[in-house]
């Protein structure tokens, strides 16, 4: 049996201990009560100037915007990051990977804690161009997630950039730092114009998300490094991260009313999850340091072949992945006979019940006695997400190696 760090036993049962406490306390309706009038009057005081935002309103714009919209969307990472992985610049794509994760839990946890809504329609007109931008609007308002997941892409992205060249001077170390923190701050001057257009968010959202990202993006660049040594060469790396996606679903706060954020963060978490998985397991055959990356040892027709070959067997396990899931999970349920309802992806099990389908783990783990039922849809969505992203590091190499690209 393999050795368990202490640091590992200690992290997991302080996480466990905050969830018990935390739901004891009732922590999370106590910060809203404190928080959310604040935020609703700062919303409403800000109408004003978003209509003012929405003056402007020109349909090149509305098509412009909202293709912004989609470039920083869960389809956009979806597409992206297995390219990123593809390409040879591994140790970016798996940074960039699981500090989008993070920054999408602590986003929509802060969402759905502060529950504030977003600025009344109407009279602001919401411009809502594509379904994914409808869920977003389902959301709650603070912060930002669209200004606070860009500010730490891009000021990672820029900060990675910068950091390859390790021999520069205190001088340029001093300036690559500078540059990131102008590229932050210009990125989400910029996104504050565009959301606040679109009718998503007041201005107190988006510079709750620019603040937010902000001190993300620091804490991030403090701990990269230790938490990429332990992703890539720790002990017991898959079973600890399987017992923190497992807590970070207990951990997460109940919204005032149901949104999508939760299902969002399922999402996410389980291709933390799969990436991590797959690069601790085949890290010295395909993420070591020494992988041809694009632009340098690996040929761009190779690159297009991965892209050809990957892509339809990303997406054949995550159908594969899904059917297998609703097999499963219902039948594990059913066996410890919990009451189980699934929102969408089972029909026969889609009937309404008395808590909303994102009320928080806690309560299905401690007081199942007062529930009507357990939504299967969300252990069935963490695990087809799961399944893509294994895929996307650690079966789809394996193709690649053996078809020589």
């Amino acid at each position: 049996m393999e050795f368990v760090p202490t640091w590992q036993v200690t992290f997991l049962c302080g996480l466990a201990t905050w969830v018990v406490i935390s739901s004891v306390l009732n922590l999370t309706h106590l910060i809203r009560s404190l928080i959310q009038p604040w935020v609703c009057r700062r919303v409403d005081s800000g109408t004003g100037f978003v209509l003012r935002v929405q003056k402007w309103k020109h349909w090149s714009l509305d098509v412009f915007f909202s293709l912004l919209s989609c470039v920083v969307s869960v389809p956009f990472y979806t597409g992206f990051l297995p390219l990123l992985f593809w390409s040879g610049h591994v140790k970016l794509a798996r940074q960039i990977t699981l500090l989008l994760a993070f920054c999408d839990y602590i986003g929509n946890c802060l969402k759905d804690v502060v529950s504030a809504p977003r600025p009344s329609c109407p009279p602001v007109q919401r411009i809502t161009a594509t379904k994914d931008e409808e869920e977003n609007a389902q959301e709650y308002g603070l912060p930002s997630s669209h200004t606070l997941n860009t500010v730490c892409l891009s000021g990672y992205m820029l900060y990675y950039i910068l950091s390859q060249d390790q021999n520069r001077d205190g001088f340029l170390a001093f300036s690559g730092f500078s540059a990131v923190c102008l590229a932050v701050v210009l990125t989400g001057l910029g996104l504050s114009k565009w959301r606040i257009y679109l009718g998503m968010h007041s201005l107190i959202d988006v510079f709750g998300g620019l603040l937010m990202g902000i001190l993300i993006l620091g804490f991030w660049l403090s701990v990269s490094e230790f938490i990429d040594s332990f992703v890539v060469t720790g002990r017991n790396v898959t079973y600890f991260w399987s017992a923190l996606s497992f807590l970070m679903g207990f951990a997460y706060p109940t919204p005032e009313f149901p949104t999508p954020s939760f299902e969002f963060h399922t999402c996410f978490n389980g291709v933390a999850l799969g990436i991590v998985a797959g690069v601790n397991q085949s890290y010295h055959q395909f993420h070591h340091a020494d992988v041809p990356s694009l632009f340098s040892q690996l040929p761009f027709p190779h690159f297009i072949g991965r892209v050809l070959v990957g892509i339809p067997t990303i997406l054949l396990v995550k159908l594969c992945s899904k059917a297998l899931a609703k097999r499963i999970v219902p039948l594990a349920l059913y066996m410890t006979r919990i009451t189980i309802r699934s929102s969408s992806y089972i029909p026969s099990l889609n009937k309404k019940a008395g808590k909303p389908k994102n009320s928080g783990c806690l309560q299905n783990l401690f007081f199942l006695s007062s529930m009507e039922s357990v939504d299967v849809d969300t252990p069935i969505r963490f695990l087809q997400y799961a399944g893509l992203a294994w895929s996307v590091v650690d079966l789809a190499p394996a193709l690649f190696s053996r078809m020589n690209l």
